[in-house]
């Protein structure tokens, strides 16, 4: 069995390895964006067989807008601030700003914003400590996504209808301070941090994704493979003139030989 050693920071990748990384974490890559990914992970220091980091592509079906980031959790952020000696969490819990009148669905807690700071030292001898702050307004991070449905022509159209997704529904808290503390620590380290993104900040991104025509293919195949029994299933005919049959995966082998035992009495 082909064994690899797991990537530590600053080291090489054998080609091996790449071609695992992109066959995986960055498997919608084309060669430019993989080569960009591999960069930023070398530079940042994180693995990828080990989830550090990841990519994402955007729009990979529309060339004009599609684009590559490169993910990272809020740990993998912060690590890679500490590594710089400079950087400080803060004490106090993150600052939230409610209100009721925005109670609803798309906003349980009725929060509008949260608030984060962290404090990196100024360069050089003597450098004194300074708060940078990072703040993440509800509606430009939350995953609230459009429905569609078919008018009286059959044409998919926007329903009015939207639905909170993900974490946001039961954690709002925290993935709205994930997001404030990715902001500030961007600005705080730039140069190591530059074109990197928690997951948390792209929810909203991820939830409007999708055109019509691909949300109308994921709710076919959901619908599909409720219908087999789920993505564990195959369908069979397991004789001529026999229905077809949804048979486990597990149990596939037996069915066969079931078969061939009626078969030959």
């Amino acid at each position: 069995m082909n064994s690899f050693t797991p990537i530590r920071p600053g080291a090489n990748y054998t080609a091996e390895q790449m071609r695992l990384v992109h066959r995986t974490v960055a498997k919608d890559c084309d060669n430019d964006e993989f080569d960009l990914f591999m960069t930023i992970a070398r530079h940042t220091g994180l693995d990828p067989f080990r989830k550090q980091i990841h990519a994402l592509v955007f729009n990979k079906d529309r060339r004009d807008k599609r684009r590559m980031v490169t993910i990272v959790g809020i740990d993998g952020m912060r690590a890679i601030a500490a590594r710089s000696g400079r950087y400080r969490p803060d004490e106090k819990e993150p600052v939230y700003t409610y209100d009721p009148d925005l109670k609803g669905p798309l906003n349980p807690l009725g929060l509008v914003k949260a608030a984060i700071k962290i404090y990196m030292q100024d360069e050089g001898v003597g450098g004194r400590w300074r708060p940078v702050s990072g703040v993440a307004y509800w509606d430009e991070f939350a995953p609230i996504k459009d429905e569609w449905g078919q008018d009286e022509r059959g044409k998919w159209v926007p329903t009015g209808a939207q639905t909170l997704e993900g974490s946001w529904t039961k954690m709002g808290r925290v993935m709205a301070a994930k997001c404030a503390e990715a902001q500030a620590l961007r600005k705080a380290f730039p140069e190591d941090l530059s074109s990197v993104y928690e997951r948390a900040e792209l929810d909203q991104a991820l939830a409007r994704d999708f055109s019509p025509s691909q949300l109308v293919q994921q709710a076919n195949v959901t619908e599909r493979l409720r219908l087999i029994g789920g993505k564990d299933a195959i369908l069979f005919q397991l004789a001529p003139a026999a229905p077809l049959e949804n048979v486990p995966m597990g149990l596939i082998a037996d069915k066969a030989l079931e078969i061939v035992r009626d078969y030959q009495s």
